[in-house]
């Protein structure tokens, strides 16, 4: 327990629980925040650009100045997701100055380029998107989620992508990196939830599709905003879960991919 927590306890005021963001500074992983912090979180961002990253932390500021939520907490930490090796060593040390997160919320990603297709992807191309969207999940998660585990608590949420879908619209084909690399997420998330018992043991694992959102990825004709794209996965960090709840599926269901707050098919 650090310091704050500790004054926190001995005050009576009841220690908030901190949510772990990539991709924090813009877009859905920066509503997540604010959604989150609203809601009685401390935060802690993850992005590459640390201009951006300070920018954020003011502005969430600035929204909880004089509210009940004044006294949260927000970190920033800036980092290389493209650079599996960076980020191995700069979340190692992230983890020594932040408590175990209960709600880790995986939102950052790169759109591969618009002709990409499977026969016209360079090898750099093909590298740098895989990197961010797939290998940095493994990596955060390999490093993060050990302690949610092992504490028998916490909601690990992935942004994931219909178009990674196996099923269903938008899989024909196109925009190869980036439709393999959420597929390859996709699978990630469903073989973690079952290494990690599917809620039995107090560990959520989810990824969810945010559909096209206006952000700097989805562009500014998108036709959601950016808070109702990231608003199924604030859902899933706050919902009430009962595994014994077996007549309501939003509630007893982990190890999905949901879209909207209902399950759809990988």
């Amino acid at each position: 327990m650090n310091l704050e927590s500790q004054n926190s306890a001995q005050s009576g005021e009841k220690a908030r629980p901190l949510a772990l963001i990539t991709g924090g500074s813009r877009g859905l992983g920066y509503e997540v925040a604010k959604s989150l912090i609203s809601r009685g979180f401390n935060i802690a961002l993850i992005s590459k650009d640390k201009g951006r990253l300070e920018a954020a932390q003011s502005s969430m500021r600035s929204l909880v100045e004089g509210s009940e939520h004044a006294a949260a907490q927000i970190s920033v930490f800036p980092m290389d997701l493209e650079d599996q090796e960076a980020t191995r060593s700069a979340i190692t040390e992230v983890l020594t100055q932040i408590e175990t997160p209960e709600v880790f919320v995986l939102a950052h990603g790169v759109m591969s380029e618009k002709m990409s297709k499977t026969l016209r992807t360079t090898d750099e191309e093909w590298r740098r998107v895989l990197a961010i969207n797939l290998d940095s999940v493994f990596t955060l998660v390999n490093a993060v989620v050990p302690a949610m585990a092992e504490a028998r608590r916490g909601r690990v949420i992935v942004f994931s992508a219909c178009l990674g879908r196996m099923s269903g619209p938008g899989n024909a084909g196109g925009l190869a990196p980036y439709r393999i690399s959420k597929a390859g997420v996709n699978a990630l998330v469903r073989n973690l939830a079952h290494e990690t018992g599917m809620g039995a043991r107090g560990l959520l694992v989810d990824a969810m599709c945010p559909n096209h959102s206006r952000t700097d990825m989805g562009g500014a004709d998108a036709p959601r905003s950016a808070e109702e794209g990231a608003e199924t996965a604030v859902w899933l960090a706050t919902r009430e879960f009962d595994i014994n709840a077996k007549e309501d599926p939003t509630r007893s269901i982990t190890g999905v991919l949901w879209e909207d707050h209902e399950v759809i098919p990988w």
